[in-house]
């Protein structure tokens, strides 16, 4: 049996201020398998953005294990945790990070040069996904030039240049307005079923019901985690 894409066990995280220490996660455990598409939700202080920086190893816990993909990065080198990060992990931010001045294609080429694969084949993924996000007649723009949905649509062809074995999400719909929005939610649900892993911090209900896997956090625990069936898996599953 494969390993989960991510195994965390009495995960601690405090931060210092003002010579004390602030607890942030408190002993939490959570088990996420291949292909789920999970949702984060809790409120402000909740540790929902902490948890989402040690997933994507932006950040090291202070106590407890952390597996990704069968690794345990617990304690790895800064070095070590950023080789994982570009070739495990894909992060779609709230505030897409993309460079202005560089081209769409330009821009998920990045994930794949820092990876060293050549110029041609990266050239030649992003192309395709980009295609893929809707966005083939806008690879040659800048950044600049483009809307928030599109500049999240670019956001996610770039968390997926070098087939991460997680993609996580930071209120991807935040920027944008909802009709936007609900476009991008149909694009993660497909990267879904495509077979990808996908965890979404969001603080909207909304989107949170397109997820299959709800969970909530409050003070740095997990207070609830909920399967959310949809109709359509299961008339999709009896079809099979």
């Amino acid at each position: 049996m494969a390993a989960p894409v991510i195994r965390i066990a009495g995960l601690v995280k405090n931060y210092e201020l003002e010579g004390e220490a602030v607890r942030v996660l408190r002993g939490m455990d959570l088990v996420i398998g291949e292909n789920e598409f999970v949702a984060i939700m809790g409120p402000s202080g909740s540790g929902k953005t902490t948890l989402l920086n040690i997933l994507g190893c932006l950040d090291v816990p202070t106590a407890g294990t952390y597996e990704l993909a069968g690794h345990d990065v617990s304690r790895l080198t800064r070095n070590v945790l950023a080789r994982i990060r570009n070739q495990e992990i894909g992060v779609v931010f709230q505030a897409f990070n993309l460079i202005t001045r560089a081209t769409a294609l330009r821009n998920v080429e990045l994930p794949m040069i820092y990876r060293r694969r050549p110029r041609k084949e990266r050239r030649r993924v992003a192309a395709e996904l980009l295609e893929f996000v809707g966005l083939a007649d806008r690879m040659h723009h800048r950044s600049s030039q483009l809307s928030g949905g599109q500049k999240q649509r670019v956001a996610i062809a770039r968390a997926l240049a070098n087939d991460p074995s997680l993609i996580l999400a930071d209120e991807p719909t935040g920027n944008i307005d909802s009709h936007t929005g609900e476009k991008i939610l149909n694009l993660f649900e497909e990267i879904w079923r495509a077979g990808n892993t996908i965890v979404m911090v969001t603080h909207e209900e909304a989107v949170a019901t397109r997820c299959r896997r709800v969970i909530r956090l409050a003070d740095g625990r997990i207070v609830s985690d909920e399967r959310t069936p949809h109709p359509e898996d299961e008339e999709e599953g009896a079809a099979a």
